[in-house]
């Protein structure tokens, strides 16, 4: 079955902060959502990048051994496999998630927070 969505009619659905849903998928990706507020847990992913797209909000991403990296809605960053980063929404944030279906949500830690991939799916 083939059909259209967009994004803010996928983000309304949202109801917990830092609970990834996966809407889509691209070949070894998936397309996610999000909201998020606060600040979530130091990770890393070793063999994985990871896009964040800021739809609202304004997000703040630490990176371990750069410079923290600010983005506003409309703008994107990648962040390289295997660095360590910790994303902070000072206010809530929505935002796209493009990630290979191998990522784990918290990487290289398991936390409270840590939602598996089967509760990230739609049918989950």
């Amino acid at each position: 079955m083939i059909d259209k969505t967009t994004i803010a009619a996928e983000l309304a659905t949202v109801t917990e902060h830092w609970t990834p849903r996966v809407i889509g998928q691209v070949n070894d990706q998936y397309v996610k959502v999000a909201k998020l507020l606060g600040e979530f847990v130091w990770h890393a992913h070793e063999n994985e990048d990871e896009l964040f797209w800021v739809i609202s909000g304004r997000l703040r991403i630490q990176l371990e051994g750069h410079d923290e990296v600010v983005l506003e809605p409309g703008q994107f960053f990648v962040v390289p496999r295997g660095v360590r980063h910790n994303p902070i929404a000072d206010e809530e944030v929505e935002l796209v998630l493009i990630e290979t279906v191998t990522t784990a949500h918290t990487g290289d830690v398991v936390v409270d927070r840590t939602v598996p991939i089967e509760r990230q799916l739609p049918s989950g």
